[in-house]
C-alpha cells in the first residue's frame, strides 16, 4: 500500500541562478520563492565557476546550495559535486531547469540512479557560438535517453513544445506547455507616454550575447534618428557582448543616443517602471522559445517589434506584436521601428500567463509525478 508525502521535498537544479542574470534565473526566482511560499520544501541546486558566491544560503524561503562548475571561462558547467547532492538528498523529485550544459546530464543520470522521478523544463534559446548552434541537433538526440524517462517535458510556449517533440519523437503525452508569467509588480510613478513627445525611448532587453540581436537595433538607429532626432535607446542587460556593442555605438557615433544598463535581477519594480515609460520594446533575437521582457511588456500593453522567428513569431501571429524578418537590413528595420513609433500597435487585452499561474501548473506536475513512499 503507498500514500503520497503530505508535503514536497523538490531538488530545483539550474545551471546559474542569481545574482546571475538572465530568463531562466528570472523563472527559477519566481516560481522558486511562490512554491516555497505554498509550502514545498524547495532547494535550488546551481553552480558557481568562479568559487567566490555563497555555498548554502536562504532567501524568501528558498535553500539555496551551490557547487563548483568547471571550466570557470566556458558556459560548459561541469558540476560533478551535482551527483552527491542528488544522492543525500532524499528528494521526492527533481525539476531540471534548462538542457544545454553538463548540468542537465548529470542531474538526470543521478536521478535515475537514485530512483527519483524527474522532470525538465527546456528553456531552449540561441547561442552566440555557431558551433554550439551547429551541434544542437546532435546533442538532443544524445541527451534523447534521459529525456524519454523524464516524467514530463515542459515547453515555456507552444512553439517549443511543438519543435522537441517533432524533433525527439517521443510521445506528445510527454510534453506540455507551461508559459513564462508576464506579471510585473504595478507600475508606479510613471506619468503617462505623450504620443506627440519627440523624445521616444526604445528599449532592446535582453542579455548582452550576440544573438540577442542588440546589435541589429544600434545600426538600425540612424535611420530612426531621421524621423525622430531625439530618440532615445536604452539597452537593458548584462553579459559578455558589451565590449563589442559599446565600439558599434562609438563607431556609429551614437553615444548621445544610447545607453546600456544592467538592472539587478531582484529589482522587478525598477523594471516595471522602465517599460512603463518607453515608447518601444524592441527584441531582434535570433532565437527565443518565450521571452519573459516580451511577455512583461505585452502585460503593461506596450507596443513591441521583434524579429519574426522562433517564439516571437508565434505572439506576431497572435496579433500581440510586430514582426520583421532576422535578414531584415538596417533600412527595413529603421522604418519598421519608426512605423511603430508613430502608429504603433497595442496589445489588444489579454490574458498574459502570471507567475501565480505558472506555479499553480507546475504544483500540479509535481503532485502528479512525485515519488510514493510506502506505508505497512
Amino acid at each position: 500500500m503507498t500514500q503520497l508525502h503530505s508535503s514536497l521535498r523538490v531538488l530545483m537544479v539550474t545551471p546559474r541562478y542569481f545574482p546571475m542574470m538572465g530568463g531562466v534565473e528570472t523563472h527559477v526566482y519566481e516560481v522558486g520563492r511562490r512554491l516555497a511560499a505554498a509550502g514545498v520544501d524547495l532547494t535550488i541546486l546551481t553552480t558557481d565557476p568562479t568559487g567566490d558566491l555563497a555555498t548554502t544560503e536562504t532567501v524568501e524561503g528558498m535553500h539555496i546550495r551551490r557547487v563548483r562548475a568547471y571550466p570557470s571561462r566556458l558556459d560548459l558547467y561541469i558540476a560533478p559535486e551535482i551527483t552527491r547532492v542528488i544522492a543525500e538528498g532524499g528528494w521526492d523529485l527533481i525539476h531540471c531547469q534548462g538542457y544545454h550544459t553538463f548540468v542537465p546530464p548529470l542531474t538526470m543520470t543521478a536521478a535515475l540512479r537514485h530512483d527519483i522521478p524527474y522532470v525538465l523544463t527546456f528553456h531552449s534559446g540561441g547561442h552566440s557560438s555557431p558551433l554550439r548552434n551547429a551541434v544542437r541537433h546532435t546533442q538532443w538526440q544524445m541527451l534523447r535517453p534521459l529525456l524519454a524517462r523524464a516524467q514530463r517535458l515542459i515547453g515555456v510556449s507552444a512553439f517549443e513544445a511543438a519543435a522537441f517533440r517533432d524533433t525527439l519523437h517521443l510521445p506528445a503525452t510527454q510534453f506540455m506547455v507551461i508559459p513564462n508569467g508576464g506579471k510585473l509588480p504595478d507600475v508606479t510613478d510613471v506619468p503617462p507616454r505623450d504620443p506627440a513627445d519627440p523624445h521616444k525611448l526604445i528599449l532592446a532587453v535582453g542579455r548582452l550575447e550576440q544573438y540577442k540581436g542588440h546589435q541589429r537595433v544600434i545600426a538600425a538607429l540612424p535611420g530612426v534618428l531621421q524621423r525622430f532626432p531625439q530618440a532615445q535607446l536604452i539597452i537593458v542587460g548584462g553579459g559578455p557582448y558589451e565590449a563589442a556593442l559599446r565600439q558599434q555605438i562609438a563607431d556609429l557615433d551614437l553615444g548621445a543616443h544610447v545607453t546600456i544598463q544592467a538592472i539587478p535581477p531582484g529589482e522587478r519594480q525598477t523594471m516595471a517602471n522602465l517599460l512603463a515609460r518607453a515608447d518601444l520594446i524592441t527584441l531582434f533575437s535570433d532565437y527565443e522559445a518565450h521571452p519573459i521582457a516580451m511577455m512583461e511588456a505585452i502585460a503593461l500593453g506596450k507596443p513591441v517589434l521583434a524579429t519574426r522567428t522562433s517564439g516571437l513569431q508565434e505572439l506576431g501571429e497572435k496579433g500581440w506584436i510586430r514582426t520583421i524578418p532576422l535578414n531584415a537590413t538596417p533600412a527595413e528595420a529603421s522604418a519598421a521601428l519608426c512605423a511603430q513609433l508613430i502608429d504603433p500597435l497595442i496589445p489588444p487585452p489579454v490574458h498574459v500567463p502570471t507567475w501565480e499561474d505558472c506555479t499553480v501548473a507546475l504544483l500540479d506536475v509535481y503532485h502528479a509525478v512525485r515519488a510514493p513512499v510506502a506505508v505497512v
